[in-house]
């Protein structure tokens, strides 16, 4: 199995940018030959290293220099659960067909948190991360996929949390 990648290259001026023969000074173009759905997932894979080191700096530093930092992890869905218990349980009083309502609720919370800030930091990836693309080759699959398992760490954390309400209700008989 052949393992190289087929591009076009151009040897460009640099200031003039008509083509040059190979043995003058030259900048370098590739033109890849991709197909629409084209991942390049041996490519993120041969850069694994990089996009752990992408979830670590993600995970660090939406807690860097704050009081609470990853405990927030833990009182983010308690408070949101409690102000759904509130208008939904005791205001709007939806009920939740013989579920304990924390638990009901938490467990949306939880999924909907995980999705939302994925996505929403996902989006905001390309943007934020722009001079990186300038300066240095990876595969721009990377920073998504890094974001994505970070929002990962996130949720395991929020599982943990479900995990424990859901056995104290077991185990109170709801």
């Amino acid at each position: 199995m052949n393992d190289t990648t087929t591009a076009t290259v151009t040897y460009l001026h640099p200031e003039t940018n008509a083509s040059l023969p190979e043995e003058q000074d030259w900048d370098l173009e590739i033109k890849p030959h991709d197909r629409l759905f084209n991942l390049h997932l041996k490519d993120v894979w041969q850069y694994r290293d990089l996009m752990w080191l992408f979830v670590r700096r993600d995970f660090v530093a939406q807690f860097k220099q704050t009081i609470l930092g990853p405990v927030w992890h833990f009182i983010q869905p308690i408070l949101t659960t409690v102000m759904f218990l509130l208008v939904f349980g005791k205001i709007a009083k939806i009920p939740t067909d013989g579920i304990a309502p924390a638990a009901f609720y938490m467990a949306g919370i939880t999924l909907w948190s995980y999705f939302s800030g994925a996505l929403t930091s996902t989006s905001n990836t390309f943007v934020g991360n722009a001079g990186i693309f300038g300066k240095v080759y990876f595969p721009r699959l990377v920073l998504p996929l890094s974001v994505v398992i970070s929002n990962l760490v996130k949720l395991g954390i929020q599982l943990l949390l479900l995990a424990a309400v859901m056995v104290y209700y077991h185990f109170n008989g709801f």
